[in-house]
């Protein structure tokens, strides 16, 4: 890297001038891995999923030890730099993303150790749900994540976490054992039950607020490596009578079965039949992964003559991925989610009503399928809380980065989130938000949790360093 004098972002809306010589200390604080805009790698440092998102930061640093992370937070503090920390960069919001400040691009520490006999992994910051996935699976054990191969681990569960393991063994941060984490002092700490237990109660579910964790360890449990799952699709028309057997499916199912509910266009591709492409239909992406699979799959079977149906036996890191093309990198995305504890009669027509009226070539209004392990736990089990929840909604749109109606597109996206979220709890999951949703709607997405959350970041980030999040600001700061 040339070195040269640099304007950066900095806290409270301040302009933050570097001069060389503190170039060269950032520099060498990351063994030299610290990137400006044009140099080799600086496209993919600062590539976010989202092609929505158009910040940029003005340096990157890569580094790849703890000590590393703490000396950087440490230059970032005294500075008073804007500081953003990106592990797998797939945020709808953009959050790991500084504007014209300093980024710490996680992913040199992407290393993944699996204990098989204690049944725990020793997660880094910078591995994806594909990297972990694959090393657990050696083992025939399996991380509760979620259901996009090309996510961030560490982003994914410090939010809360879900996916189709959710039911049988709760949030991911019902399962994270402890972290390594930096906090805004530039102090590496270890959060758990037995240590800093109050830090450790405010990282499960907000832990982009706490500091930068540098390493997760997590609980493991048996499943695959094949399962029962993939996708089955119903001709829209049938929407009433799909939705409402959706909902009489999920709510006497076994835990060990996951059906999300998707309202879509149908895509393109080759196990479609062409005859069905761009038309509507009602879809379920199905994860079962326990025995007796005809016995658990047969409400799905009863609905009969679909248009598609690939569901049966898979490689679990199988089911772990095949959404991924549904959302392919670059593409501009906007989502409105809400929790439900349950799915009423109106929820339900609502959602097809909107559907109906949808031009959105790439839009999707359906339900994840909650409940189960997560609903047992005390409310205050964790930062995270929602333990209410059995389903998230989502009206989701997606589009091309030169789309004439764009502005169009998400207007019907906020209307229609707008309508379902008047039937939810209230609330809704803080790694689906996006940037527009104020700091109202996060404080509310904690609920009860809120107070003794600002409580615990003010006693560990007075100063709001970690801000670059869906942000819980200390009580004292602004």
């Amino acid at each position: 890297m040339t070195i040269t004098a640099l304007e950066l972002a900095g806290l409270d809306d301040a302009t933050v001038r570097l001069t060389d010589a503190d170039l060269r200390t950032l520099s060498a604080l990351a063994d030299g891995r610290v990137l400006r805009p044009g140099d080799d790698g600086w496209a993919g440092a600062v590539a976010v999923w989202n092609g929505m998102v158009s910040t940029r930061p003005a340096v990157v640093a890569q580094p790849s030890t703890s000590q590393q992370v703490a000396a950087l937070v440490g230059f970032a503090r005294t500075h008073r730099l804007l500081l953003a920390i990106k592990g797998g960069g797939h945020h709808i919001a953009g959050t790991s993303i500084a504007a014209g400040g300093l980024v710490l691009d996680m992913s040199r520490m992407d290393e993944v150790t699996v204990d098989p006999v204690a049944r725990t992994a020793v997660v880094g910051p910078g591995c994806l749900l594909r990297d972990v996935d694959a090393a657990t699976q050696e083992h025939g054990l399996a991380a509760v994540l979620g259901f996009v191969s090309g996510v961030g681990v560490a982003g994914l569960t410090l939010g809360g976490g879900l996916g189709y393991l959710t039911r049988r063994f709760g949030w991911a941060v019902d399962n994270l054992l402890e972290v390594e984490i930096v906090t805004a002092d530039g102090q590496v700490r270890r959060a758990a039950a037995d240590e800093n237990p109050d830090l450790f109660w405010a990282v499960r579910g907000a832990g982009a607020n706490l500091g930068v964790v540098t390493r997760l360890t997590v609980r493991l449990h048996e499943v695959g490596p094949l399962v029962h799952g993939g996708l089955v699709a119903w001709p829209f028309e049938r929407a009433d009578e799909i939705l409402r057997a959706y909902r009489a499916l999920t709510s006497e199912a076994p835990r060990e079965l996951a059906v999300w509910l998707m309202l879509i266009h149908a895509p393109p591709e080759p196990f479609v039949p062409p005859s069905w492409h761009g038309r509507k239909v009602c879809a379920m992406a199905v994860c079962y992964t326990g025995s007796a699979p005809d016995e658990a799959l047969a409400p799905i079977r009863a609905l009969r003559d679909p248009v598609v149906d690939l569901v049966g036996p898979v490689p679990y890191t199988g089911v772990q991925s095949y959404l991924d093309d549904s959302e392919p990198a670059g593409m501009h995305y906007y989502w409105k989610t809400s929790y439900h504890a349950t799915l009423s009669d109106e929820l339900l027509d609502v959602s097809r009503e909107l559907f109906a009226q949808c031009e959105i070539p790439g839009a999707e209004l359906g339900f994840l399928h909650l409940g189960g392990a997560l609903n047992e736990r005390a409310w205050d089990d964790g930062a995270v809380g929602n333990r209410d929840a059995r389903y998230v909604s989502g009206a989701n749109g997606m589009w091309a980065p030169d789309e004439p109606r764009a502005h169009e597109f998400r207007r019907w996206v906020s209307d229609a989130g707008r309508r379902i979220e008047a039937l939810g709890t209230g609330r809704s999951y803080v790694n689906f938000q996006t940037a527009d949703e104020g700091e109202d709607r996060v404080l509310d997405s904690y609920g009860p949790n809120a107070d003794r959350l600002q409580r615990i970041k003010e006693a560990y980030d007075p100063g709001n360093l970690f801000r670059c999040n869906r942000n819980i600001r200390p009580r004292t700061h602004g």
